[in-house]
């Protein structure tokens, strides 16, 4: 004969399928939107790319016929292929080390060893061109490199410096567009790395300052071991974002002059909605995530993101 059960021992089987109903209802309920939105705006964008690529669609919008002509002409006719991927790794890892996360932290350590109100001002003004639009932003740098004397920087050089003018968006068109994105993206460093400086425990600086340590060594030793989580995330999203990103570039030198400033996500942008190869677009743009899943994945391996991501050894109830 079994033995008998309590009522509370009879009652756990009812509580544990209860609760998890609760957890497939939560689960439903909070992120049951954002994975349509996943499906919808991200896995659904590559699925047709994957298909449109091996197509021969074109203006017409037609398809006729399944094919590699894309790749074949990627890979033997297209001589402007390998000079946007040589633009592209030029700007992104210039912007990327030089700006969006060297100088980022740069203003993020400056603006939080000031006076608090005086960084929050700094840190504000600095927001006001991402927070701008983007025709706004391109309109201002059109201004300050105009090669006339009625822009910015040819009106200090000739009127303080006594200098000739210059003509930066036709002499030196890549350096303008690494600056343009590079102030810009700087913000969004500047933000996450002022939140993790100010995440740090205060008694580590009191401590560090009482054993005689300056600010180099307090910032060595202290700020930058805790920002390693933060700046690794900031150097992997910002590689992903600059891969793709051409909206400067087409507004302030649209890819010029001839092809100087044409990086790969504006070649493949021009050759599908301009040129109207959109099968070949399509293409190029698979091309383009391929290289940004390798890269992710790379940068992933090289900065062992997965032991930073790693749960806590001590779980706090």
């Amino acid at each position: 004969m079994p033995p008998l059960r309590s009522g509370k021992e009879m009652a756990m089987p009812d509580f544990a399928r209860a609760q998890a109903r609760r957890q497939r209802a939560n689960f439903a309920i909070f992120l049951g939107p954002a994975l349509v939105l996943l499906l919808v705006f991200f896995v659904a964008p590559i699925v047709i790319d994957l298909v449109l690529a091996f197509t021969d669609m074109g203006r017409t919008l037609a398809v006729t016929k399944f094919t590699l002509e894309n790749f074949e002409r990627m890979a033997t006719r297209d001589t402007r292929l390998l000079a946007a991927l040589g633009i592209t790794a030029i700007f992104v890892v210039t912007t990327l080390g030089v700006f969006n996360v060297t100088f980022a932290l740069l203003l993020a350590l400056v603006t939080t060893a000031v006076p608090q109100r005086l960084g929050a001002f700094f840190r504000a003004v600095w927001l006001l061109p991402r927070m701008s639009p983007s025709v706004v932003y391109a309109l201002l740098w059109l201004w300050v490199i105009d090669p006339n004397e009625r822009g910015l920087l040819n009106q200090i050089l000739v009127h303080v410096f006594g200098a000739a003018p210059v003509d930066l968006r036709n002499n030196h068109p890549l350096m303008v567009i690494i600056l343009a994105n590079g102030f810009i993206g700087a913000s969004l460093g500047m933000l996450i790395f002022t939140s993790a400086i100010r995440s740090i425990p205060e008694h580590l600086f009191h401590a560090a300052r009482v054993d005689g340590a300056g600010p180099l060594a307090i910032v060595r030793h202290i700020t930058l071991p805790a920002l390693r989580w933060p700046i690794s995330y900031m150097t992997i999203h910002q590689t992903l974002s600059l891969l793709v990103s051409f909206e400067y570039v087409l507004l302030i030198t649209g890819g010029g002059p001839f092809y100087d400033t044409t990086v790969f996500s504006l070649y493949a942008y021009r050759r599908a909605f301009e040129s109207g190869e959109y099968a070949y677009g399509a293409a190029l743009s698979l091309i383009l995530v391929v290289i940004g899943v390798a890269a992710a994945l790379a940068l992933w391996r090289l900065m062992d993101m997965k032991k930073l991501l790693q749960p806590p050894r001590i779980e706090v109830h």
